[in-house]
């Protein structure tokens, strides 16, 4: 899952897994408790805003893909459980067995590194030991971290994976680590920079 946050992180790692894939849209939804307001696109077209849902073939590991371009208002705590607990239920009725959040975590110094929370201490384990950092004592604020706690209390496996980021606007940087880290960890390394890895639109992901 990859939305906009801190750096919008979570959203450009998820575009960029949507197009390393070829990921294909098969669904949206949208919430009243997304916004009060419309989005216009560049030819003055009006639409709702709402949640994109993709799927991705990957052998074993096929992916399913959500990305936004709105998140409820922080201070609206009831639309957030409501709009995360309607992605939990949506990814079990998919058949979803592991959900993956992406996100940024604000830091004062320029250092690049990939956080994990976990819905245990062996999936929390098992990611440090592919080079993550135990995001421990800390909050995770918004859907990145809703989804994943919600989505222990329905009984699924799930990490959140932060990429540290210095401010609000879009850090690619921080994105790019992101996807390489979750692609390293599916087994299929990023070396060097190409063609698909410049996209820099995003997502929630649940792996079946």
């Amino acid at each position: 899952m990859g939305l906009p946050g801190f750096g919008n992180v979570g959203r450009i790692a998820a575009h960029l897994l949507i197009s390393y894939f070829e990921a294909k849209p098969f669904g949206g939804a949208v919430q009243p408790f997304l916004s009060d307001y419309i989005s216009i696109t560049s030819k003055g077209i009006a639409h709702l805003p709402k949640y994109d849902f993709y799927y991705a073939p990957n052998g074993k590991n096929s992916l399913v893909i959500m990305t936004g371009e709105i998140q409820p208002s922080f201070d609206d705590v009831v639309a957030h459980y409501v709009v995360c607990e309607e992605v939990v239920k949506f990814a079990e009725s998919l058949g979803c067995k592991f959900l993956i959040t992406m996100g940024g975590v604000p830091i004062t110094e320029d250092k690049a590194q990939v956080y994990i929370a976990a819905t245990s201490p062996r999936l929390a384990t098992e990611f440090m030991e592919k080079g993550a950092v135990i995001y421990s004592k800390g909050r995770i604020v918004g859907g990145t971290g809703l989804t994943l706690a919600l989505a222990k209390e329905h009984k699924l496996d799930g990490v959140s994976l932060l990429g540290t980021t210095t401010g609000f606007n879009a850090d690619k940087g921080a994105g790019l680590l992101v996807f390489k880290f979750l692609m390293k960890s599916l087994g299929k390394e990023i070396k060097r920079s190409n063609k698909r890895e410049q996209c820099t639109r995003t997502v929630i992901v649940m792996w079946q």
